[in-house]
């Protein structure tokens, strides 16, 4: 499966709006809403976010200096690796969402939380806008990263964009579910 790198690039900058402009609603809220969880093993909302941020602190940094250190050329199409694209599938919300076991220190449950959770996730997203830009004149197959659980295994940059962007959508629409109980 190849697809236009223009077009993967499109269309995960307008996944990434769509988040950055959900998130700054979600600012509106009271605190006592975002710490809201429907049972006592389940996340808030905020611990939601505080999860991506986690995940952001290491790929936002990776992702920019893989991005800067790069001497590729941009290529008309992009093509996912295997690995990766399991990975980036695994992680689009579906109707039956799949449970997953995330690590011990990406797993923010009962820590006190506020509303700099949010802005840290909007500064991260701004920033992921900023990184899908400068991905544009770049090889996204030949530029490798690193991945959070092993530096020894690495992605295609256009598959660890995707596995980021969608991981936050997965946790944004989990966001949608527990306000929907309140």
């Amino acid at each position: 499966m190849k697809i236009s790198t223009i077009q993967l690039l499109e269309e995960l900058k307008d996944r990434t709006e769509n988040h950055l402009q959900y998130a700054q609603t979600l600012l509106q809220k009271p605190e006592n809403e975002l710490n809201f969880r429907i049972s006592t093993d389940s996340w808030s909302v905020l611990e939601c976010l505080e999860h991506l941020n986690r995940y952001g602190d290491f790929y936002i940094p990776e992702i920019s200096h893989r991005i800067s250190s790069s001497a590729t050329s941009p290529q008309a199409t992009f093509k996912p690796g295997i690995l990766g694209n399991y990975f980036a599938q695994s992680m689009l919300p579906k109707e039956k969402l799949n449970k997953m076991k995330t690590l011990k220190a990406m797993n923010p449950i009962h820590s006190q939380l506020n509303k700099d959770v949010l802005n840290e996730f909007v500064k991260q997203q701004q920033l992921l806008l900023e990184l899908l830009e400068k991905a544009q004149h770049i090889d996204l197959e030949k530029t490798k990263t690193a991945i959070s659980i092993s530096k020894l295994i690495t992605l295609k940059l256009g598959d660890t964009f995707r596995f980021v962007i969608y991981h936050n959508e997965r946790h944004i629409a989990q966001v949608e579910r527990i306000l929907n109980n309140i």
